[in-house]
């Protein structure tokens, strides 16, 4: 029992602490308040009278586009690449030939020297 009154007694205290600065810090910012609302009320109210704002000239236009005169830039520095080759005509035909020779080799009729003697003459011409 006496550990439990020692516990509220303590909550007691500081609670009471707490409420007392509170309360203080609270009138603090009161007066504060209080005195800055004095100092506002005792200087004179700014000017009332209206003033229309001043006329300016507006900025020239710009002038008008003249373009560079010739020379002023030089030409790319790349140069466009070349079309590509057309398409030989006879690529299918070659490559029919080839798979024929290629048909042949696997079936035994041809040789491994042969076959590329033959691959060489349709690549080659």
């Amino acid at each position: 029992m006496p550990g439990l009154i020692r516990g509220v007694a303590r909550t007691a205290v500081v609670a009471g602490t707490a409420t007392a600065v509170s309360n203080r810090v609270s009138r603090r910012q009161a007066g504060r308040w209080a005195d800055q609302e004095q100092q506002q009320a005792s200087q004179p109210p700014p000017p009332a009278a209206y003033q229309p704002p001043v006329y300016q000239e507006p900025p020239p236009p710009p002038p008008a586009y003249t373009p560079p005169p010739p020379g002023l830039y030089q030409k790319p520095m790349y140069q466009p690449s070349p079309p590509p080759p057309a398409a030989d005509e006879n690529m299918d035909a070659k490559l029919l030939q080839l798979r024929q020779l290629g048909e042949l080799r696997a079936q035994g009729i041809l040789t491994e020297a042969e076959f590329e003697a033959q691959k060489r003459a349709i690549l080659g011409g």
